[in-house]
């Protein structure tokens, strides 16, 4: 199994920053990619940014030049620093990971997610 500790959620008024943390644990070969995703009330779960193994990124039209993600390899850690906050931003955030991993004697490639943080951004 993996693990993902997911930290760094709370109130922050409109403007603010705030850094989440999303550190993985477990039996991990390699990690294929990390992302951040967010779901607010009556929404759909949807991606904010993504990065690649290689330091590839993705980002949501909606957060582009506000967020941005970062990785600490040693640490199996990623960051999502969210800079310029609005209330629309509001939402619980996931930690997604695509890992490699041993399964029943065999390599393969799975996906686990971390338990979610809310982020609320209000006056």
């Amino acid at each position: 199994q993996v693990q993902l500790v997911e930290s760094g959620g709370g109130l922050v008024q409109p403007g603010g920053s705030l850094r989440l943390s999303c550190a993985a644990s477990g039996s991990i070969i390699r990690i294929n990619a990390m992302g951040w995703y967010r779901q607010a009330p009556g929404k759909q779960r949807e991606l904010v940014a993504s990065i690649t193994s290689g330091g590839s990124t993705n980002y949501a039209d909606s957060v582009k030049d506000r967020f941005t993600i970062s990785r600490d390899n040693a640490k199996n850690t990623v960051y999502l620093q969210m800079n310029s906050l609005k209330p629309e931003d509001t939402a619980v955030y996931y930690c997604n990971g695509n890992f490699r991993r041993i399964r029943y004697g065999l390599e393969s490639n799975q996906e686990y997610w971390g338990q979610g943080t809310q982020v609320t951004v209000s006056s």
